[in-house]
C-alpha cells in the first residue's frame, strides 16, 4: 500500500464526503477507493469512518487522523516543491462554484486556463446565492460576499463594479437621469429589497449618496434583473461585468457617468486549512489572476478607494472585440469534456 497515496484518498473522502466523487477525481472506480480505505483502516487497526446509505462521518479514530493526515500531505509536498521535483502539471478535477454574475464572465475565461494545463478539468457551478454555494461541497468558490461559516478561508481578491442602466427603448420615454436624486422619478428594477423598495450608493463629485428607489417589480436575481432592463421596463443596477457586452453592442446604456455606483467585494472561498490540492491552487491562482486584471476594478489593495469607487471594469478594446457569448464559449471548451457548467 502506498501510505501518502491512501492519506490522501483518505482526506479527499472526508472532505468530499462520497467514495464515487474522489474516484472520479483519480479516474479509479467507487471499488478501488473503498479497498484503498480499508487498507488503511486494516494498516492502523481501527475503524476511520460511519458508513450509512446516505452519508460518511468521521469516527474519532478518522478525526485524529486527519490531522496527522494533512499536516503530513502538506510536508511532502513542501518538500517535492523545494527540492524542485514537484514538476507535474496540475491533474483532476476541481469543482469551482460562483454566484450568477461572475460566472457568466468566467465561462469565457476558464478555456483559457484549461488550454495551459490539459491535464485539468473544471465543474463550474453557477447558483443564485452563497449558502447554495456552501451547501454544494465545492472544491473553491467565487462569491460576492463574506462568508462567517469559520471552517472556510475567505480571500478578498477584487472589487466588483457595479453600473446604473436602461435600455435605448426606455429612455426613448424616460428622460435620462443626471444624479442619483433623480432616479425617484424612474421605475427601478430593485434586487433583494423589500415590497420593492431597495437604496442604491454612488459615488459623485461631493461624495457619497444614498438614494431610496422603488419599482412594482423587484427580483433576488441578477439574470432577471438584466432581462427586464434589456426588455425596456426600467433602471436596473448591476456589475459592469453582466452588462459589458450590452454596453458594448447598444442594449444597454449606462446613466449618471459622474457618479460610480458602490461596487462589492469578490472572495475566494476555500476549505480552511493551508494543504490544498494543485489542481485547487492552480484555479485560485488563475482566479486571483483575473481579479488583478480586466475582470473588475482594481483591488483596494492596488488604488485609493476614491479612485477604486469611480473606476468600472477595465478592459482593452481588443480583447472586448474577441469576447464571445459564455454559451458559445462553453460549448466549444464542453467538446474536450474538460468544462462542465452546472446552472
Amino acid at each position: 500500500m502506498d501510505l501518502l497515496s491512501a492519506l490522501n484518498d483518505f482526506v479527499r473522502v472526508a472532505e468530499s464526503g462520497s467514495f464515487s466523487r474522489v474516484a472520479r477525481e483519480k479516474g479509479f472506480s467507487p471499488s478501488a477507493v473503498t479497498r484503498q480505505i480499508a487498507q488503511l483502516e486494516q494498516f492502523f487497526g481501527v475503524r476511520l469512518l460511519h458508513r450509512t446509505t446516505r452519508r460518511l462521518t468521521l469516527t474519532d479514530d478518522g478525526q485524529l487522523l486527519i490531522g496527522y493526515a494533512s499536516r503530513l500531505l502538506e510536508e511532502s509536498s513542501a518538500m517535492e516543491r523545494d527540492l524542485g521535483r514537484h514538476r507535474h502539471s496540475p491533474t483532476g478535477l476541481v469543482r469551482l462554484g460562483t454566484v450568477k454574475g461572475v460566472g457568466l464572465y468566467l465561462a469565457t475565461r476558464l478555456p483559457q486556463l484549461l488550454d495551459r494545463h490539459p491535464g485539468l478539468s473544471v465543474e463550474l457551478v453557477v447558483c443564485d446565492h452563497i449558502n447554495e454555494l456552501v451547501e454544494s461541497r465545492l472544491d473553491l468558490a467565487m462569491c460576492d460576499r463574506n462568508i462567517a461559516d469559520s471552517s472556510f478561508v475567505a480571500r478578498q481578491i477584487a472589487t466588483l463594479a457595479h453600473a446604473a442602466v436602461a435600455a435605448p427603448s426606455y429612455l426613448q420615454g424616460h428622460a435620462a437621469p443626471a444624479a442619483p436624486t433623480e432616479l425617484g422619478r424612474h421605475v427601478c428594477i430593485v434586487q433583494d429589497g423589500k415590497d420593492g423598495r431597495g437604496n442604491w450608493e454612488f459615488i459623485g463629485p461631493q461624495g457619497p449618496v444614498s438614494v431610496p428607489v422603488s419599482g412594482q417589480i423587484h427580483t433576488n436575481n441578477e439574470r432577471a434583473a438584466l432581462v427586464m432592463a434589456r426588455s425596456g421596463y426600467g433602471v436596473a443596477c448591476l456589475p459592469h461585468v453582466q452588462v459589458r457586452d450590452d454596453l458594448m453592442d447598444g442594449r444597454l446604456v449606462r446613466l449618471m457617468p459622474d457618479y460610480a455606483a458602490k461596487p462589492s467585494m469578490l472572495y475566494a472561498i476555500y476549505p480552511s486549512r493551508r494543504h490544498l490540492a494543485t489542481r485547487t491552487r492552480t484555479v485560485l491562482d488563475f482566479l486571483v489572476q483575473q481579479g488583478r486584471g480586466d475582470l473588475v476594478s482594481r483591488s483596494h489593495h492596488d488604488a485609493p478607494a476614491s479612485q477604486e469607487l469611480s473606476m468600472v471594469a477595465r478592459s482593452s478594446p481588443a480583447l472586448d472585440r474577441n469576447v464571445v457569448p459564455a454559451v458559445a464559449m462553453v460549448r466549444n471548451a464542453s467538446r474536450s469534456n474538460r468544462l462542465a457548467v452546472i446552472n
